[in-house]
């Protein structure tokens, strides 16, 4: 099997048919979780707004997926709890929203980390205390899960190459490989660092490349008619101490009613999102001033006190969503059904699209069967059951997070490293984080800290690259870290020297002018999603 695409879902996919005993490649023509998967709203949540427009499939599917993931990967996702206010003469009434968490807590089958309740205006001011007081009536408190969403896609690679998989990044299809039949028997994988072309034979080929799955059914099937309706989802990151939010916050956009988040991250609170069809190379995506204009008046009507400016925009992320477009009618973005579908072209190309974040590994499930299916009755090969609903991916401790977090974070201060250094080796490495710290004793200049106030050490850089694929300074900076989105300038002050020791790695082996390169490359991608300042 060769699946194209390295998103969660295209991981996931290679993930679940390497354990099922297939032999599988997995090629992206980025880094891995590039895309969609690594610019989300970081949430694995069953969907609360869903609830509205009548998809309980999705949402009963999305809560069991929500509390198997929390077992799986308690490393990189964790419970957090939601205050969802309410406002007179607001779209949504006290007890409408009653009637909704019900619903939500009863779609879990009342399996949700905690069950919600109730608040009137003073409970819900002494949760939030900043809120907007005038008309307030009250709020639900609910919980769902935060994640790190680039680190999720990128552990699902490491356990499908972990599996036997065959998993390269920065590898794009220059072209399909057909048999006499004319159907898709592979592709001519071109390696975007070197040039260097290679023919991937496979029985059967996956396309998983989300927002890019149209443009790929082309390279197969120029005639191949368009099945995606693409819209862009647009995220603001703020220091935390401007909005002053406590929680996460769940509320709707007094601009169009739409169901918008406030969440926290550490020293910075995000806002989001925005739903607005787009055209184009989801490449190119990035916040324009409308959109940001739209995220900051939204913010600013539920926390009215902050008076956010564009000016309080540290950094932004767009991501585009690849929606199934509706066969009836184009409707509202935020309308547009979540649910995912597979399909197989006359090309032979089998192709997955649609979904959300938290279904991934379902959807993987699913398009891993299908392709089973496909491989068992045109070419008699047969392969195991599914395995992934029981199997923690990489890093996920043995022990007890909080066990495992306070015997971390111990071991840390007897380095002399942070408690917000330690935190974040344990959420960002889970079980891994035993060996970063083996390299900072050995090597105590690995303990630094790249920039002041942010937990990030160099030890982290070694490691990505080394055993994280990483191969390019936005993979490390971008996706193995968060600089690029937690400074102000994106960590272009640090690029240079991490590019430099990256130079020193047996498997780059960069030039002066690869570093310079490099250090170019990533000064335009942070200047892209700051673009919205001029």
């Amino acid at each position: 099997m060769l699946v194209v695409g390295g998103g969660v879902t295209g991981a996931g996919i290679a993930r679940d048919a390497a354990l099922r005993g297939l032999r599988v490649a997995l090629v992206d023509a980025g880094d891995f979780g590039g895309g969609t998967s690594s610019r989300s709203s970081r949430l694995v949540h069953g969907g609360l707004r869903y609830l509205e427009t009548f998809q309980f499939r999705l949402v009963f599917e999305a809560s069991a997926e929500r509390r198997r993931l929390l077992k799986l990967a308690p490393h990189l996702i964790h419970p957090l709890e939601f205050v969802f206010p309410v406002f007179r003469r607001g779209p949504v009434s006290l007890p409408k929203l009653l009637a909704g968490m019900w619903l939500y807590d009863g779609l879990s089958l009342f399996g949700n980390i905690r069950s919600h309740r109730m608040l009137g205006p003073a409970g819900t001011l002494a949760e939030e205390p900043r809120l907007r007081r005038e008309g307030l009536t009250g709020a639900a408190v609910y919980f769902d899960a935060a994640v790190d969403d680039a680190r999720l896609a990128l552990a699902n690679v490491r356990a499908a190459h972990e599996a036997g998989a065959a998993t390269v990044s920065h590898a794009e299809v220059a072209a399909f490989l057909t048999g006499p039949s004319g159907k898709v028997e592979g592709a001519r994988i071109r390696d975007r660092r070197t040039g260097t072309e290679t023919e991937v034979r496979a029985r059967v080929t996956v396309n998983a490349t989300g927002p890019w799955s149209d443009a790929v059914r082309r390279l197969a099937q120029p005639s191949a008619a368009p099945r995606l309706r693409p819209t862009k989802g647009v995220h603001i990151m703020v220091r935390a101490d401007r909005l002053g939010n406590r929680h996460a916050v769940t509320f709707l956009s007094p601009i169009d009613g739409r169901v918008m988040f406030v969440l926290p991250q550490g020293d910075f609170s995000y806002v989001g999102t925005t739903d607005t069809d787009f055209t184009g190379d989801p490449g190119t995506a990035e916040a324009d001033a409308k959109d940001v204009d739209y995220l900051v008046a939204s913010a600013n009507a539920i926390y009215p006190d902050a008076n956010l400016t564009t000016g309080d925009v540290v950094s932004t992320w767009a991501g585009i969503r690849p929606l199934l477009a509706p066969p009836r009618g184009a409707g509202s973005e935020s309308a547009t059904p979540r649910e995912h579908e597979i399909w197989r072209d006359a090309s032979g190309l089998l192709n997955i699209a649609g979904g959300k974040l938290t279904t991934y590994r379902v959807m993987a499930l699913q398009a891993a069967d299908r392709a089973a299916e496909i491989l068992r009755a045109e070419h008699g090969i047969q392969s195991r059951p599914s395995t992934t609903d029981l199997l923690p991916l990489p890093g996920a401790p043995t022990e007890p997070w909080d066990a495992f977090l306070a015997r971390v974070t111990a071991d840390a201060q007897t380095l002399g490293l942070s408690a917000g250094t330690a935190m974040h080796l344990a959420r960002s490495y889970g079980a891994e984080a035993d060996a970063l710290l083996a390299a900072i004793r050995a090597d105590p200049g690995l303990g630094r800290q790249l920039v002041d106030g942010r937990p990030y050490v160099w030890a982290e850089v070694d490691h990505a690259v080394r055993a994280e694929m990483a191969v390019s300074l936005e993979d490390i900076l971008r996706r193995r870290m968060q600089l690029f989105y937690e400074t102000e300038d994106g960590g272009r002050a640090i690029a240079r020297a991490v590019a430099e020791r990256m130079a020193t790695e047996p498997g780059l082996n960069w030039t002066a002018d690869d570093v310079a390169r490099e250090v170019a490359v990533y000064d335009a991608a942070v200047e892209r999603t700051r673009g919205f300042r001029r």
